[in-house]
């Protein structure tokens, strides 16, 4: 599964301002005393994670990104420094054991979970525990969303992108809104300490351009379903995309941040 840098840049801010702030804080704890520790980063895309994270790790703090998509993977070996992050091109489904090999210190990723197997996720585990290595997975989506000004269709349309985050986004039926808590409990099963907390959007009117692509996004994931009639999802879009143009709309969409040590 890829997603386009333009959505992924979009969708930064908004991120950096979600993460809870409690588990950062704690992450950067943990490898306080450490001169130069390595963060293997899964589904790294461009790189969002390491622009979160460094700030709060120490300064020698080495990066290794892992994604399918090298075109991502490049732009964010353009933005950060040469000397400091190795980029490795994998698909995870079936390489996962590649991607952990190597010393390591901290095993994260961001909004990655709600796209994965319970399968997928179980492996995961296993492997953290096998090797020792603390998890940081942060904005897992997790099925809550609420919009102002409240619109007849909206749970219905919340319902149905809710049951296509649970298709194959490229490691077998997703865990979809399910994915940080089958998380926590695969974690916990292998003896993990496990932390967790909210990180949910709160897209204010002034953030149009992330609405409306949020909304379409939404839009489109409920017309691929078919649980509702081209005419509702269509209406129910322009509404929305009307209420974004005059600057009415608030969108609170739910994420939760985990983090895991042995």
């Amino acid at each position: 599964m890829s997603f386009s840098s333009e959505w992924l840049a979009l969708r930064e801010p908004a991120d950096l301002d979600a993460r809870n702030r409690v588990l950062l804080a704690h992450v950067a704890a943990m490898l306080v005393g450490t001169d130069a520790p390595t963060v293997t980063d899964l589904g790294a895309g461009t790189g969002s994670t390491v622009r979160a994270l460094a700030p709060q790790l120490p300064e020698r703090t080495g990066w290794r990104l892992v994604d399918a998509d090298a075109s991502l993977l490049a732009r964010a070996s353009w933005e950060l420094p040469e000397d400091r992050v190795e980029t490795r091109v994998l698909d995870l489904a079936a390489e996962l054991d590649t991607a952990l090999d190597g010393a390591v210190d901290l095993v994260s990723c961001s909004a990655l979970l709600d796209l994965v197997s319970l399968d997928w996720m179980t492996g995961l585990a296993q492997a953290l525990k096998a090797r020792e290595l603390p998890f940081y997975a942060a904005l897992t989506y997790d099925g809550r969303a609420d919009l102002t000004s409240r619109h007849p269709l909206d749970a219905a349309l919340i319902d149905a992108v809710n049951q296509h985050q649970h298709t194959d986004k490229g490691f077998g039926p997703a865990l979809g809104p399910d994915g940080a808590a089958a998380a926590i409990e695969q974690l916990e099963a292998v003896g993990f300490s496990v932390e967790s907390g909210r990180s949910d959007w709160v897209l204010e009117p002034d953030e149009a351009a992330l609405q409306k692509a949020l909304v379409t996004g939404w839009a489109e994931a409920a017309a691929e379903l078919g649980a509702l009639s081209p005419t509702d999802i269509e209406e129910w879009r322009a509404a929305r995309f009307a209420a974004i143009e005059a600057g009415t709309l608030e969108i609170r969409v739910g994420h939760v941040d985990v983090f895991a040590r042995p």
